[in-house]
């Protein structure tokens, strides 16, 4: 491993991600920004929930896309019904189902891809996308940090190596917990060496 050149932060010196649409973890991404990242601040840490998370939403969202035309004649098929349900009432019934599916499955996309975990040589942020008009941003400096802990539980958990990392902070600051993040162990030693560094007087 080459040694980091003086004046260079060792955390950055290690190693440089490529980003993508789906990535959840990135040391040192490239071209990622915040809004209220100052000039000299660097991103260390990029995170999101394993893309694992998704897959309950995926298969709900399957299920309901192919429920009109398996499920629905299934079940209105054996009702003995005293009427006849208008052609029109069906297609505009369908419509609303298939309209109601896709804001569904959006929103459940942008939930995951917009709720962001960052880590800077400064600060830990946590980025909760709400809806479309609202978002919620919480910070706590690296010096403020005091305890890191995380806890994975479950098969899935254990094979794709994701799990929950709890940050406890000083005073009246809100403690974090990053939601199923990839590698926590990697994300725990990043902080910890981070604030080890901060509080050196070395970042």
């Amino acid at each position: 491993m080459k040694q980091a050149a003086p004046g260079v932060s060792p955390i950055k010196a290690k190693v440089h991600s490529v980003m993508s649409p789906l990535t959840c973890f990135a040391v040192n991404p490239s071209g990622v920004r915040f809004e209220t990242q100052q000039d000299d601040e660097e991103v260390i840490l990029f995170l999101r929930q394993h893309i694992i998370v998704n897959v309950p939403w995926l298969i709900l969202a399957a299920l309901l896309l192919v429920a009109p035309t398996v499920l629905f004649p299934l079940i209105f098929g054996n009702l003995k019904l005293p009427f006849v349900i208008p052609v029109s009432y069906i297609i505009v019934g369908m419509l609303f189902w298939y309209l109601a599916t896709a804001g569904f499955t959006l929103m459940s996309f942008l939930r995951w891809f917009f709720n962001i975990y960052i880590v800077t040589n400064e600060r830990v942020v946590d980025i909760d996308f709400i809806h479309l008009l609202y978002k919620e941003f919480s910070e706590a400096r690296l010096e403020k940090v005091q305890d890191l802990s995380y806890k994975t539980g479950g098969i899935f958990a254990a094979f794709f190596n994701f799990g929950d990392v709890a940050i406890q902070t000083a005073g009246e600051l809100p403690n974090f917990e990053f939601d199923a993040v990839p590698r926590p162990e990697r994300v725990i030693a990043t902080i910890s060496e981070l604030v080890e560094k901060v509080k050196e007087g070395g970042v």
